[in-house]
């Protein structure tokens, strides 16, 4: 039998508040279930992380669909995403079909060409004269330098040409001859420019010169009498309206030969000068009117 109060016993839930914690009654005193308590609180512990845990997946789903909500309303104010609400309707859309625009080709226009204006006296206008020329008091070919001497311009050509090259200048309507000349050492040299309306009579002219065909030597201001008698070496060429000749020798009438390779290299030198002259003539002329 046994004997206390009546009534059924209490049952301790620790999930429940105010219920009765159970006691032990070892011997006469009553002591607390110390290993209760601890696994009551640890039980309490376990459920709030769990409790925490759902709560915050729940609040995570929460703000994803706000989210979500949001970028669909910001799409359904947008023209320019989604759905646009301003297209043509499909009928006048362009057809894949239609051709492609096209244009017509574009390029800078040709250089114009140098010797195009010193091919005719209608094109070649620019002053002529032996100084525009042969400029300055010297000239200076790599290492040779020349001292310039008397210059002579005429119209009457064959005046200033000898042997067979007069008949030549008067027969293809030689214009003008322009005269210079230079020297170096006791070597002399002089360039005659024969000036044509057109380069067709000017190379008809180079093509009936001969060996004997020559510009007359041109003396003065301080230039010696040479190749008055004396054999002497000449050239003859063209460019565009151009025939220009070349005589060389020695101031001291002494004849040349093939050994003088000082006279050969004056001569080739003032008639490789008298041609860059003449392009560069022709290239002024060019570029003025390519600027125009």
């Amino acid at each position: 039998m046994s004997y206390g109060q009546g009534g059924p016993q209490s049952q301790w839930d620790p999930w429940k508040p105010n219920s009765q914690q159970p006691w032990t009654s070892d011997g006469d005193g009553q002591s607390p279930d110390w290993a209760a308590l601890a696994d009551a609180s640890e039980a309490r512990h376990k459920r709030r992380k769990v409790l925490f845990i759902i709560g915050g997946a729940v609040a995570t789903v929460a703000i994803g669909a706000a989210v979500a909500m949001s970028v669909v309303s910001a799409n359904k104010d947008n023209n320019a995403s989604g759905q646009p609400s301003n297209l043509p309707a499909s009928a006048s859309l362009p057809s894949d079909s239609a051709p492609a625009p096209s244009f017509e080709p574009t390029s800078a226009p040709p250089p114009l060409d140098p010797k195009d204006f010193i091919a005719s006296a209608k094109k070649d206008t620019a002053p002529l004269s032996a100084e525009t020329l042969f400029p300055g008091t010297q000239l200076t070919m790599g290492e040779n330098v020349y001292k310039k001497g008397p210059t002579a311009d005429t119209t009457n050509c064959a005046s200033a040409a000898g042997n067979t090259l007069p008949k030549v200048l008067t027969a293809n309507g030689c214009t003008r001859l322009l005269r210079v000349s230079y020297t170096k050492d006791n070597v002399a040299v002089t360039v005659g420019v024969a000036v044509f309306d057109t380069e067709a009579k000017a190379l008809k002219a180079k093509g009936e010169a001969d060996k004997k065909s020559i510009v007359k030597s041109l003396t003065g201001k301080g230039v010696k009498a040479f190749c008055d008698a004396a054999v002497c070496r000449s050239t003859t060429n063209t460019l565009g309206r151009y025939a220009y000749f070349t005589i060389a020798g020695f101031t001291d009438g002494k004849n040349v030969t093939t050994k003088d390779t000082k006279v050969f290299r004056t001569g080739d030198d003032l008639a490789e000068f008298t041609f860059r002259q003449i392009r560069r003539r022709g290239e002024a002329q060019a570029s003025a009117a390519a600027n125009q």
